[in-house]
């Protein structure tokens, strides 16, 4: 599938998922319970309540014109009860949105993001890519969020962790949260906004086909066709080092960076959780702190500096 064609099958099952999620009473139209032959609104209602023609509408739905003008998108936008995030997203997958696009630049993380990941100190950070993949994180977000996973392992592409395969399929960072349903709806609709952003990604692609086969939980939302922008937003989580913690995450977008967002959590300030967050990092200071012990005996392990030529 061309990228054009791709474009079209987005905006038609975007409009045709959230014209279905719309119930007549929700926009004032009279509801004939029985004799309606399809869930939600038909799609004559919907012309209407947006002032468009039928046929027009009809040629937007299957895919057949991708040229909407910002006006009919706002009205269709409107129409449809969508959000902020869902308007812009609508936006996206018109065409002009999709002519401005260029070829997607390696991620990789700049000493400018790391310089910033530093200066934030004890909080947990994690650097996100476009896919949801994890690029790095210091010492407390690899704590936070995925402590049963090597510190290491954003470094290198074969291990990287990707933060929707970890929601969907990990089982630790399942547990994580309190309402795992109300974040596995925030990454899904995350996702969604990623796919209408970058929808030439291959890698991408292949991450929503995996989670689809694997998870029926990701296929349910993903067919939703909801959408959730980047922000802040507040958890419960479930620590198995510190107990339960309620964290707000913000997302900070990087400049130059395409798609690049660093993840920083706090906790408000003289709260319990806050004092969870301490304890997690005293617990990885004096866990860094110990001295190194022979496995067999526990006898303390003297490492020699390096010697330099």
């Amino acid at each position: 599938m061309d990228e054009t064609t791709h474009g079209r099958s987005l905006l038609g099952e975007f409009l045709t998922t959230r014209r279905a999620q719309l119930k007549p009473a929700d926009v004032g139209l009279p509801d004939y319970g029985d004799r309606r032959r399809v869930p939600g609104l038909r799609r004559e209602e919907l012309a209407q309540l947006a002032g468009v023609s039928v046929a027009y509408y009809i040629r937007l739905e299957q895919g057949l014109s991708l040229n909407a003008s910002p006006q009919v998108l706002d009205a269709l936008a409107t129409a449809l009860r969508l959000d902020d995030a869902e308007r812009r997203h609508l936006h996206t997958l018109s065409g002009d949105a999709r002519k401005s696009r260029r070829r997607l630049p390696a991620e990789r993380v700049t000493p400018a993001v790391r310089q910033l990941v530093d200066a934030l100190g004890d909080s947990p950070v994690v650097v996100l890519g476009r896919r949801s993949d994890i690029l790095t994180w210091n010492r407390a977000g690899n704590a936070l969020f995925a402590g049963h996973l090597a510190a290491d392992s954003p470094d290198r592409a074969a291990t990287r962790p990707n933060s929707a395969r970890l929601i969907f399929l990990d089982a630790h960072t399942q547990d994580l949260y309190v309402d795992w349903h109300s974040k596995a709806r925030d990454v899904v609709g995350k996702l969604r906004q990623a796919v209408g952003e970058y929808p030439d990604d291959p890698h991408l692609a292949s991450l929503i086909g995996e989670l689809t086969m694997r998870s029926p939980q990701f296929a349910t939302l993903w067919a939703e066709h909801r959408v959730r922008a980047w922000g802040m937003v507040e958890y419960r989580m479930r620590h198995p080092m510190v107990g339960e913690l309620d964290v707000l995450q913000h997302s900070l977008a990087v400049p130059r960076e395409q798609g690049i967002r660093v993840v920083v959590t706090t906790a408000a300030p003289g709260s319990a959780s806050q004092a969870a967050l301490r304890l997690l990092n005293q617990t990885l200071q004096s866990t860094a702190d110990r001295p190194a012990t022979h496995p067999a005996t526990g006898a303390p392990v003297h490492i020699a500096p390096p010697l330099h030529s």
